[in-house]
């Protein structure tokens, strides 16, 4: 392995605060829609925020809004940027630089760390509201 990919490695650990956070994204999900949500579903709601459209999706628009959540989350550590929305309305983002490496725990690590943050800046944490 070479230098610059043993820099690139992916070291997350989330302060005791982003754990207390992320058990009460997560419960406070679970309550709101009657079962405990999975990475996935999580990924889905940001990205239908970040959309601003609320209605049903086809498989592949879901799949987009996955990743529209991830290129979402993933600018905050500046790996995307926003470009704009298209005609219909839909996020997007280029690629800026390569997201560093990671087992699959210290990728979902990330991504909780990232929620944390999107929802913390979104005001979830402040007063309890539910998503809109």
């Amino acid at each position: 392995m070479s230098e610059e990919q043993k820099e690139n490695i992916l070291d997350i650990k989330l302060s005791d605060r982003e754990k207390s956070l992320w058990y009460r994204l997560v419960f406070d999900l679970k309550k709101q829609f009657g079962k405990k949500p999975n990475m996935d579903a999580i990924l889905f709601l940001v990205g239908v925020q970040e959309l601003g459209v609320l209605r049903e999706f086809a498989k592949h628009e879901k799949m987009d809004l996955m990743h529209i959540a991830t290129a979402k989350l993933l600018s905050y550590e500046g790996h995307f940027e926003f470009e704009g929305t298209d005609d219909d309305g839909w996020p997007h983002y280029r690629q800026v630089s390569r997201p560093p490496y990671g087992d699959l725990m210290a990728q979902e690590l990330l991504l909780r760390k990232l929620l944390v943050r999107y929802f913390d800046e979104n005001g979830f944490f402040e007063d309890n509201q539910t998503i809109s």
